[in-house]
């Protein structure tokens, strides 16, 4: 059969390095694992404890599409507490993931064939999703002197449907601030277009808190997710906050694609927010690796590194060393042990010069993996 041309969808790189790092292992290698942005802990015990109680008192079917409500109404109230934002729990749509909510977000915004600019380096699946969905992905070059970030004349003389920013971004951590935020929003409003705030790494920040759109505006998309912060990746469970004349149309759409997020998932998420002591000590891991990475990868000759204001990667030009990041990635996992991620996947223009290293598992295999990186680059 034939497939659609909506489905030529380039793969995920960062999956293949995973792939070909679980094959060494396989073969009997010990791999330090710098590629992938997975923290190296579980989710919160409250939260495991929670669901089996839960499993314990009757069968989990399905709920309503938009979620929980004691779920969504704890979502609002932790905007209150982290950024003193009155929110209205009517507005949370609790998701299968950020995935589900960028699905679900770009369905309900966007008409086939509008464009939709995005920021490069940044997330790669925002411009697969888009593709498979018969929307436009513009990349907006950043710069460096702009921490990586988009800038309203980047896409002043553009004609988009839409804006979709990281703040803190992958794969650079770099964060924008109340001012930079604010002229984004102003700019994309300006032109009529929607603007979609992926908020994933919020609560992963090291000198400043990161800034929430719901601090600006009401008319922007929100997308989170539990994965980071609350360590959940594979339970694929987030939530998006809407504007209160979306929810309707969101809910309709969520009943459709998705039914519902998994209901296991949504109990253990509610009891995963009130975490905070067990979160923190897991902060604690990634303050120490963010110090090992920023000492470590200078010294390894890795010098041209982005700023992480938050999340847990470090973004290094490598244009020094090679034109072909894919290969370069390959040689240090064959001749090194460490899985890192070439930067093709977050950049398809200027990546071959980059390379993305996570520093979410222990603070153990980072400083192995630092040791591991200056003996091959002194080999080099």
């Amino acid at each position: 059969m034939k497939t659609s041309r909506r489905s030529a969808v380039d793969p995920f790189i960062v999956m293949d390095v995973m792939e070909a790092a679980r094959a060494a292992e396989d073969a009997g290698r010990h791999i330090i694992h710098m590629e992938v942005g997975q923290p190296g802990t579980g989710a919160p015990r409250a939260a495991t404890d929670a669901l089996a109680r839960a499993m314990n008192d009757g069968p989990l079917g399905y709920t309503v599409a938009l979620g929980l409500p004691a779920l969504r109404a704890r979502i609002a109230r932790m905007y209150g507490e982290w950024y003193n934002v009155d929110l209205d729990p009517s507005r949370v749509v609790v998701t299968s993931g950020s995935s589900g909510g960028f699905i679900l977000a770009f369905t309900a915004l966007f008409d086939t064939g509008d464009r939709v600019a995005i920021g490069a380096p940044g997330y790669p699946s925002y411009r697969q999703i888009l593709r498979a969905l018969d929307l436009q992905a513009v990349d907006l070059p950043t710069a460096p002197q702009n921490r990586y970030q988009p800038v309203p004349a980047d896409f002043a003389d553009m004609d988009i449907a839409g804006l979709m920013v990281a703040s803190p971004a992958n794969p650079t951590g770099t964060m924008l601030d109340h001012a930079a935020m604010g002229a984004l929003i102003e700019a994309t409003h300006a032109k009529g277009a929607s603007f979609i705030s992926d908020e994933i790494y919020h609560g992963i920040e090291y000198e400043a808190k990161a800034v929430t759109a719901l601090e600006l505006t009401d008319e922007a998309y929100v997308i989170n997710s539990f994965s980071k912060y609350f360590s959940m990746t594979g339970w694929r469970v987030g939530w998006m906050v809407v504007p209160p004349d979306h929810v309707r149309v969101v809910e309709r759409l969520a009943q459709n694609m998705f039914i519902c997020a998994p209901h296991a998932a949504q109990v253990a998420a509610l009891a995963a927010m009130d975490c905070e002591d067990e979160l923190q000590t897991n902060m604690d891991v990634y303050r120490a690796n963010r110090a090992l990475m920023l000492d470590g990868l200078p010294a390894a000759g890795f010098t041209k590194i982005a700023p992480p204001d938050g999340a847990f990667y470090v973004y290094a030009d490598v244009s020094d060393l090679t034109d072909d990041s894919r290969a370069l990635a390959a040689d240090i996992l064959e001749r090194a042990g460490v899985a890192v991620t070439p930067g093709l996947d977050f950049d398809p223009l200027r990546g071959h010069h980059t390379l993305r290293f996570s520093y979410a598992r222990s603070t153990k295999d980072i400083a192995e993996g630092l040791n591991r990186l200056k003996a091959y680059m002194d080999a080099r």
